[in-house]
């Protein structure tokens, strides 16, 4: 099939590789000509393992390609994906701005020709499906298309393999003409009898909000029970292996921290609130998970500062991981940007290290924190040495090493990577999250 995509940001980029990967031949457009000219030269944008090879791949079998040129791109399609971001408004309210998938919508409109699906894959609120239906039989009154709802629930660092095999498809319609063009598109995933559940648009648009709503509560949940281990001097790791163990509860996301970060957790729980409150209806849990979730960051700026004796004036800290999760360069809300930046305006000296986060790190991060080339660098005479982000290439350093090249041998564990009583032993003062 042919199929457009709308947006060249991490789900549009991600998800039309992944179908021209499927045998479909796929544009992406985007309006931004040099990420384009980069995109054809093979220079991806974001770091996701595995892209770079993907897209290199389908350019030169000839079924993926990059364009600017929305006229070409819209006439032959069977479908158009609008991948676009919806931020949160900058008005500060928590709702999501709107603003691109409706001028996607109004530039798609004049374009169309024959029967297209047009798909919102971009994370909206119920009703967007509607509106972006309304825009467009409003600029184009002979059009004849459908819109769909196709929310997407890929995990940065795993999105590929999300993508390939995912636990679910959901697709959100109006009709039976809409649902096999989309189920021609997910066909190859037939194969492994992935499930597609087909449904209304409405609920599709909120399916994405409720399952990362579920998630964030999930993470705010197990922090609060790490602060009451501290509390009581009892363990989390042997508590949230205990209670993963009950196939009613899960094992995935029982992982104490710093908070959730991301460019989804913290924008698609606000916009929750606010979808839920237009129609006179709370959220209460997720809106305590939210609360809990600002106060884990600022929990976790007392942990170091209490581990280096109350002040952090003067004293300098090594971080080892800036992004809110490992394999992926993305710096959105992630934990760090509240965390640092409250510690370097006390006074500490900040040593930084992440594989892939810096150079976007640098876009955020107060100037005066100085980027090193590695672990062993961020702890070379540190009062203090912070593992913020669970980087595979952080979870088996030489920790003789690291003590003997820091000032202190101060070791504050944000993700409870090492074992306590390992670290005690290595001469360490050892702080971790829900533990004694």
């Amino acid at each position: 099939m042919k199929i457009t995509m709308i947006g060249t940001g991490y789900v549009g980029l991600v998800t039309g590789t992944c179908f021209a990967e499927f045998g479909h031949h796929v544009t992406c457009v985007d309006k931004i000509e040099e990420k384009i000219a980069k995109l054809r030269d093979g220079i991806i944008p974001i770091y996701e393992p595995g892209l770079d090879a993907l897209v290199r791949k389908n350019v030169n079998e000839k079924r993926l390609r990059f364009t600017t040129d929305l006229e070409a791109a819209v006439p032959d399609a069977d479908a158009v994906f609008i991948a676009v971001g919806t931020p949160t408004s900058r008005r500060g309210d928590g709702y999501a701005d709107l603003t691109y998938i409706y001028e996607a919508s109004r530039e798609i409109a004049p374009h169309l020709s024959g029967y297209t699906v047009i798909v919102d894959k971009s994370t909206v609120p119920v009703g967007t499906a509607r509106q972006v239906h309304r825009i467009i039989s409003e600029q184009n009154p002979d059009a004849d298309f459908d819109v769909a709802s196709n929310p997407e629930f890929l995990r940065e660092g795993a999105a590929i393999s999300d993508f390939m095999r995912p636990d679910r498809v959901v697709i959100g319609v109006d009709n039976e003409r809409a649902e096999q063009v989309l189920r021609d598109i997910y066909k190859p995933l037939y194969l492994i009898e992935t499930p597609i559940v087909c449904t209304t648009i409405e609920t599709a648009e909120l399916t994405k909000y409720a399952a990362n709503a579920f998630l964030a509560v999930k993470i705010s949940f197990i922090n609060e029970i790490a602060n009451v281990c501290e509390a009581v001097g009892a363990d989390i790791t042997a508590l949230a292996k205990a209670i993963g163990m009950d196939g009613r509860i899960g094992s995935k996301f029982l992982h104490p921290g710093p908070g959730y970060g991301g460019s989804c957790f913290p924008k698609d729980t606000l916009a929750l609130m606010r979808i839920v409150q237009e129609y006179g209806e709370n959220v209460h849990i997720v809106q305590a998970a939210v609360e809990v979730n600002a106060a884990q960051k600022a929990r976790m700026v007392k942990k170091i500062r209490d581990s280096l004796g109350g002040s952090e004036a003067g004293k300098t800290i090594g971080v080892l991981g800036l992004t809110f999760k490992p394999e992926t360069d993305d710096m959105r809300e992630s934990p760090s940007l509240s965390i640092l930046p409250a510690l370097f305006e006390k006074g500490a000296a900040i040593k930084a290290h992440d594989p892939k986060g810096i150079e976007e790190a640098k876009k955020y991060m107060p100037e005066g924190i100085q980027y090193v080339e590695n672990a062993y660098e961020a702890a070379a005479d540190a009062d203090a040495l912070v593992l913020m982000t669970e980087w595979n290439q952080y979870r088996a350093l030489d920790m003789e090493r690291i003590r003997d090249a820091m000032r202190q041998p101060v070791f504050v564990d944000l993700r409870n990577v090492y074992d306590p009583e390992t670290m005690k032993n290595l001469g360490f003062k050892y702080t971790g999250v829900g533990r004694k």
